[in-house]
């Protein structure tokens, strides 16, 4: 399985050490290569001695570890099952060896190995991960077949292709870690996977070329460390790149290995921010609040106005490991202190990978909350640090493997990045487009028969003609997402209305307010009754007497169209529910 600290938090590499004159053993040599994170060196060494007769526990230990590292999960889930098999086995390779068996889709070995693990450590835990494996398989039975899915064969290889993003109307900018044909040295290779570097490429039509930042005069962009990903402004003018930090090793902090032995470097994120000048890069500067002595910011995206940006970082002040943070431009163009973006969004564990559709829409990805296993993307409307409760965008898109960086202008087509198996590569780009449900009209009889046949959309001047029991939903009555005030267009109607039911005081009526389907229904239902008693408030200051008006709050009882939980639908569609319906109590 992936880990976020390949992509989000860390590189860490080998500093210096006083060895003493003997010689090191071959299993010595190993351990110091792991520690160093350079498994694909490593993994060679332990092989060979976990080959042999009676192998140690270790060895073949740490080759299912390389394996994993490496993301090689295959080979992974064949070494942990050696592993397990040793009684003496540490309770965290039954772990490990759950994880790879929920990836490959072996959801009832899945089970028993994570009951084996949670039996010794974290009990509390195995309820989530037990519906882990039980949605992987309910979602997979029952795919959102509004979704199609498409491996972009164009950008992907046999390495990693990932992070796509817009450039521009037609361009996009990724990130790599493929081995140009006239660059296979060893000094290019980076020792935790044995592949290259993470580099930016871009696209232009069908013609994929690297996108070179480095210069004599900028240091920044080192070709053995990592660059990647690049996100832009909407005029495509300024650009946010995430790096492994080029620091010299003096400046990076310094740590020891797991057996105190060996001093280490650590390489944190970092963002560099850039300005387009006569069509070329340049101005590169540090993000303001970079901080790579403590922690790592990257992954970045931007509100469409460009005056909010949200970011990735295990900053202190968290939830969890990685939490998804914002900042608010200040006048001055500067950025204001980092945010965290709040519990609904940020878990215990790993949020990532954030990205802004242009209606606000968040999208995201977690280990945290409720899903497949891995990765998993997720959406929320929102802003800031109030956000309604994340809706999982499941099967297809949602698989068992890693599934992250989710890119739309829309929310009906774009592209997200995946490592599930069946690829061309490790990770790959895959497109997606989405077919939104239809609405539903509106039943033609005014009679509220049952909940589920809402009354049509009629003028305010139609309650004359309407009789006991008999109702209507007021034009325009809308409101925004998670609010309960009357907004501009509904205080038209209600004026209208308010003059109506002055006219004509024997009129007693329910005022009825819904919302959508997001959010938990509890929270609905509260909501639902404050807009219906800000209604009732307007009406109320605009001469209506109160007992003439009664308040109700149905919450996400009575949709309009199928924009059920969980169901994925446009603004407009979850906008249709937010509204003010009218029903006559007494003539």
């Amino acid at each position: 399985m992936k880990k976020i600290t390949t992509l989000i938090i860390l590189t860490i590499s080998f500093l210096t050490r006083v060895i003493a004159q003997e010689q090191l053993n071959k299993m010595q040599l190993a351990d110091n290569l792991f520690d160093r994170y350079e498994y694909f060196k490593s993994v060679a060494i332990y092989l060979d001695l976990a080959n042999k007769s009676n192998p140690k526990l270790h060895a073949v230990e740490r080759v299912a570890d390389c394996y994993r590292l490496m993301n090689a999960y295959d080979k992974a889930e064949e070494w942990y099952q050696k592993t397990v098999a040793y009684s003496e086995a540490d309770a965290i390779d039954h772990y490990y060896y759950a994880e790879l068996l929920l990836r490959n889709k072996k959801f009832s070995e899945a089970r028993d190995q994570y009951k084996a693990y949670y039996a010794l450590e974290n009990a509390d835990q195995l309820p989530f991960k037990l519906a882990a494996c039980d949605s992987a398989q309910k979602w997979m039975k029952a795919p959102i077949d509004r979704f199609t899915i498409k491996n972009e064969q164009k950008y992907n290889t046999k390495f990693s292709e990932w992070g796509l993003n817009y450039s521009g109307k037609a361009s996009f900018v990724f990130t790599s870690d493929r081995l140009p044909d006239d660059k296979k040295t060893t000094k290019k290779l980076y020792n935790r996977t044995g592949d290259g570097f993470f580099k930016l490429y871009k696209n232009d039509g069908d013609i994929v070329t690297l996108l070179e930042l480095k210069t004599k005069n900028n240091p920044i962009f080192d070709a053995n460390y990592h660059v990647g990903p690049m996100v832009f402004t909407s005029s495509a003018d300024t650009a946010y790149i995430t790096i492994t930090t080029t620091l010299p090793k003096s400046k990076l902090a310094l740590d020891y290995d797991s057996r105190g032995i060996q001093q280490l470097y650590t390489r944190r994120l970092q963002l560099i921010v850039a300005t387009k000048v006569n069509g070329v890069w340049a101005n590169f500067k540090n993000f303001q609040y970079n901080n790579i002595k403590e922690y790592s910011i990257g992954h970045a995206t931007l509100s469409k106005n460009g005056n909010i940006i949200y970011f990735t970082s295990d900053m202190p002040g968290g939830e969890g490991k990685t939490d998804i943070w914002y900042c608010v431009k200040q006048a001055d163009g500067e950025w204001a202190e980092p945010v965290n973006c709040g519990k609904l969004i940020n878990t215990k564990d790993d949020e990532a990978f954030p990205n802004l559709s242009d209606d606000g829409v968040l999208y995201f990805s977690s280990t945290g909350l409720p899903g497949m296993g891995g990765l998993d993307i997720f959406k929320s409307k929102g802003e800031k640090s109030t956000w309604a409760k994340p809706v999982n965008l499941k099967y297809p898109v949602n698989s068992t493997s890693d599934d992250f960086y989710f890119i739309t202008r829309d929310s009906l087509s774009g592209y997200f990045s995946s490592n599930r198996e069946d690829g061309k590569g490790n990770d790959d780009i895959y497109s997606f487009s989405y077919t939104p449900p239809p609405v539903l009209s509106a039943v033609p009889s005014t009679k509220i028969l049952k909940p589920s046949l809402p009354p049509p959309a009629l003028p305010a001047s139609a309650i004359l003609k309407l009789k006991k029991g008999e109702g209507f939903i007021l034009n325009n009555i809308y409101y925004d997402l998670n609010k309960a005030d009357i907004r501009a267009d509904a205080a038209i109607e209600l004026t209208k209305l308010a003059a109506i039911l002055r006219e004509h005081p024997s009129i007693r009526i329910e005022v009825g307010s819904h919302t959508d389907a997001r959010a938990p229904s509890v929270y609905n239902l509260g909501l639902s009754k404050r807009r219906a008693a800000s209604a009732v408030t307007f009406l109320v200051r605009h001469g209506v007497a109160r007992y003439r008006l009664v308040p109700k709050g149905y919450g996400d009882t009575q949709l309009l169209n199928q924009c059920a939980k969980g169901e994925y639908c446009s603004e407009e569609d979850h906008q249709v529910n937010r509204r003010t319906e009218i029903h006559v109590l007494s003539e």
